[in-house]
């Protein structure tokens, strides 16, 4: 594990590094499967969260990604303008934006079924190896999280 006593760990005992590495390695794979769907990866992950929930606010958007306003405004601006999604004020409150699919979204999901079995391919896991990667990581995110919380706290 990385730590802060001692000298530097040589890269290849970084577990971060191996993090970074498979991130980026997994990008390219997302990239060369969806460039022909014209989606970036962070686009093809909003329109999964509206194929898995349907209609959904910017809200619920922005907490179901783990992402931020800032960052999922201008994707969704991106998929409106691509005829993908319509955003709409509710008319009980205006101040809450709702994102919903269109025909052409809905479509994309047929369009997309490559997509999941390229990148488990990718992964190169059976489905045991898989689910106990995905809960290591969500313990390190959950312990990531919390320790970004504690040096926030303490950089006040």
């Amino acid at each position: 594990m990385d730590t802060d006593e001692g000298p530097p760990l040589p890269l290849t005992d970084m577990l971060c590094f191996d993090l970074y590495a498979a991130s980026r390695l997994l990008t390219s794979v997302y990239r060369q499967v969806l460039d022909p769907l014209d989606l970036t990866y962070p686009q093809y992950l909003v329109l999964v969260v509206l194929w898995e929930h349907g209609d959904l606010s910017v809200r619920e958007v922005v907490e179901q990604l783990d992402l931020d306003y800032g960052t999922v405004s201008p994707l969704l601006k991106r998929l409106e303008a691509r005829g993908l999604v319509v955003r709409r004020r509710r008319p009980e409150d205006e101040r809450s934006v709702v994102v919903s699919l269109t025909d052409e979204g809905r479509a994309m999901q047929d369009r997309a079924r490559g997509v999941a079995p390229a990148i488990g391919a990718a992964f190169g896991l059976d489905e045991g190896d898989a689910e106990r990667l995905r809960g290591l990581l969500g313990r390190v995110r959950t312990s990531a999280e919390e320790q970004a919380v504690r040096l926030a706290a303490g950089a006040d």
